[in-house]
C-alpha cells in the first residue's frame, strides 16, 4: 500500500505540463485530488496531449475538477469548500499554477526589464506570488487543525543566487525573464518562511526546482525565438513534465517531523542521487525536434 492512499493532495494548474503529471501520479498511487485551473478548455498548442485527460478526470470520484483562477478569492472559496465537503480535509498542496514570460510576453516571453510597465508586474505577481499565498492560506487549514501536512511550490532556477568569492551571483541573469523571475524568487523566500512558522503544526513547506522542461508554450516560444535570432542551438534537449514527479511523490509523504522542510530541491539533481534517473532518461526528444531545441527556457 502506498503511503500516499487516501490522501487529499490539492494542485494548481493541474490541467497539463507538471500540474497534469502531479495529478496524474498521485491518482495512481491512490489519492483524492484536488484538481485546480484556470482553464480546462485545449489549448491547441503542439506541447499539449490528448483533450481526454479532463473527461477522465471528471469521471472518477476520486477527483474534484475545479476551474480555479488563483488570483480570485470566490473561486477559491468554491475549491476549498467543495474540498471540505466531499472528503474533510486537505493533507497535500503542490503550488504550481503561475503565469509565465510566455503567457505575458508572447510568444517569446522576451521584455527587458527597462521595458516591462508597472501593470506588467501587478499581473504577474498577483499570479505567482499573491496567488499561491491565497491557496495556502486556505488548504493549510485542515493541515494545521490535524497537526500533519505537505506543502510544495514550484519555482525556476533563474530565482536561485550563489556565493563566489564571496559575493552572492545570480543563477542565471541573462534569461531576460522580469518580472517572472522575482515572482519566483519572493515565493522562494515566502515558503522558507512559512516553513519555519508551521513548522510546530507538523507541516512541512519545501520548494521545487524544474530541469529545463516541455510545457504548454513551450515549442511556439523557442520557435519565436528562433526567427529573432535569439538563444542557442547547443541548448540541451527538454526534459519531459513526469521527471519532477518522483520528487512531488517522496514531499507528499513527509511532515515536518521528518526533517524535511524549509527545502529546496533540484529536480534532475535529486532524481540523480536516489537512482530515479538521469537527465537523459527524462528527454522529451520529440520536443527537442518540434522547436529545434533552439534556446533554453525557464521551466
Amino acid at each position: 500500500m502506498s503511503e500516499l492512499e487516501g490522501k487529499v493532495v490539492a494542485i494548481t494548474g493541474a490541467a497539463r505540463g507538471m500540474g497534469r503529471a502531479f495529478t496524474e501520479a498521485y491518482l495512481n498511487e491512490g489519492a483524492k485530488v484536488v484538481a485546480m485551473d484556470l482553464s480546462w478548455e485545449p489549448t491547441g498548442v503542439s506541447s499539449d496531449n490528448d483533450e481526454t485527460f479532463v473527461k477522465d478526470l471528471r469521471a472518477n470520484d476520486n477527483v474534484i475538477v475545479c476551474s480555479t483562477d488563483v488570483s480570485n478569492d470566490e473561486q477559491l472559496d468554491a475549491a476549498y469548500d467543495a474540498t471540505i465537503a466531499k472528503w474533510g480535509t486537505c493533507d497535500v498542496l503542490i503550488n504550481d499554477a503561475a503565469m509565465r514570460s510566455r503567457n505575458l510576453f508572447p510568444p517569446s516571453g522576451r521584455r527587458l526589464t527597462l521595458d516591462t510597465t508597472d501593470e506588467d508586474w501587478t499581473k504577474m505577481f498577483a499570479v505567482n506570488v499573491f496567488g499561491a499565498l491565497k491557496v495556502t492560506r486556505r488548504f493549510v487549514r485542515p493541515m494545521i487543525a490535524q497537526k500533519s501536512g505537505s506543502i510544495m511550490s514550484v519555482i525556476s532556477s533563474g530565482a536561485l543566487h550563489s556565493s563566489f568569492g564571496g559575493a552572492q551571483m545570480a543563477f542565471r541573469p541573462n534569461s531576460i525573464e522580469m518580472p517572472y523571475q522575482s515572482t519566483k524568487a519572493a515565493l522562494l523566500t515566502m515558503m522558507f518562511y512559512l516553513a519555519d512558522e508551521i513548522k510546530k503544526d507538523n507541516v512541512a513547506v519545501n520548494l521545487m526546482v524544474p530541469g529545463h522542461t516541455r510545457t504548454t508554450g513551450f515549442d511556439e516560444q523557442n520557435i519565436a525565438r528562433r526567427e529573432m535570432g535569439i538563444g542557442s542551438r547547443n541548448a540541451p534537449p527538454p526534459l519531459t513534465p513526469q521527471h519532477i514527479v518522483p520528487l512531488a511523490l517522496f514531499l507528499g509523504g513527509r511532515d515536518a517531523k521528518s526533517g524535511v522542510t524549509g527545502k529546496c530541491f533540484d529536480a534532475t539533481t535529486w532524481n540523480i542521487e536516489h537512482g530515479i534517473g538521469t537527465q537523459e532518461q527524462f528527454e522529451d526528444l520529440a520536443g527537442a525536434a518540434a522547436s529545434e531545441n533552439p534556446a533554453v527556457s525557464a521551466r
